[in-house]
């Protein structure tokens, strides 16, 4: 069909104006409901047939009745005027701030213990705000960031990724966690050099967690892999090291959480400067709600000073 063929559309005043006739059965009355002259809505009703071309009402000198065609019409302009009044609404809950839906995606080394902090914080100070969650690596919420899935990411950082922008929250120190037997298990000052010779457990390959401790190994001068044993999540590696297969890293809030389901476990802790990891948001650079998120980080990090955490100056 070309542009020249195609037929006239309804407009919204004219919609507005048969679904209040529909509804009381009399133009004045109709009229007065939507604040609109009885001439007026006359002339939108009689406009509204003729673009559809079909008559929707049959007036008579006593009363008004709906046609069969605006029998079975009159719930479908109703349906569109209530889709045109659910838009606007939404549209100035996107307006107002901290309303709507907020996806969060966030890694699974951090959302078991920064999640309730968040929550809390969502509950409390956000109460019209939509929040989901998703919980995911890496690579896939960057993905999700990138093409629309997700809004905002809870992660380590640095990214160094085009067009992603940071809000740093916290740094945190990385511990040692060992079996009751071994040597360094439960000693402050450890050096970082002690692990060169550590049979390092390590979380399967994607996990950002994995990343940083290779990271942490090579600046103590460790070449290679420490160890071919991996586990999926951070419960799992810390039950292979309660069994006696080697030692961990773990950052410091996940140490309450993990170490307390054994107690065959010790953390250790390192000399300064200790291996540390940086947990930030990140949003697209230039995102619409780019102001919102600053003061959603800026409350983070004032929620998380009760943390065993180091909240970054912003």
């Amino acid at each position: 069909m070309t542009v020249g063929n195609r037929r006239r559309q309804p407009s919204l005043a004219q919609l507005r104006a048969f679904a209040a006739v529909a509804e009381h059965l009399h133009f004045r009355d109709a009229a007065a409901a939507i604040g609109m002259s009885q001439p007026a809505l006359s002339s939108a009703v009689s406009a509204l047939e003729e673009t559809l071309g079909v008559t929707l009402v049959e007036r008579t000198t006593r009363k008004v009745l709906l046609a069969p065609a605006g029998e079975r019409l009159a719930a479908r302009a109703k349906s569109v005027l209530a889709e045109v009044g659910a838009l606007m609404e939404e549209a100035d809950a996107l307006r107002a701030p901290f309303t709507g839906v907020l996806r969060l995606g966030v890694i699974p080394t951090v959302a078991p213990y920064l999640l309730p902090t968040v929550l809390r914080l969502v509950h409390d100070r956000y109460p019209h705000l939509d929040l989901q969650v998703h919980e995911e690596q890496t690579a896939n919420l960057l993905d999700g960031l990138a093409g629309g899935r997700l809004d905002l990411l809870l992660l380590a950082v640095p990214l160094g990724v085009p067009g992603v922008t940071e809000l740093p929250l916290f740094d945190e120190d990385f511990v040692l966690v060992t079996p009751l037997e071994h040597p360094l298990g439960g000693r402050d000052g450890i050096p970082r050099e002690a692990l060169r010779e550590l049979n390092l457990l390590l979380l399967d390959e994607g996990h950002c967690l994995r990343d940083q401790a290779l990271d942490i190994c090579r600046e103590a001068g460790r070449a290679g892999v420490p160890a071919t044993t991996t586990a999926a999540g951070l419960s799992t590696l810390v039950q292979l090291v309660a069994g006696g297969l080697g030692v961990t890293l773990l950052p410091r809030t996940a140490v309450d959480v993990e170490t307390t389901r054994s107690s065959r476990l010790l953390t250790g802790c390192f000399a300064d400067p200790a291996p540390t990891r940086r947990i930030a948001l990140a949003m697209r650079t230039g995102a619409a709600r780019a102001a919102e998120y600053a003061q959603l980080a800026a409350a983070l990090r004032e929620a998380m000073r009760d943390l065993p955490v180091r909240p970054v100056a912003h």
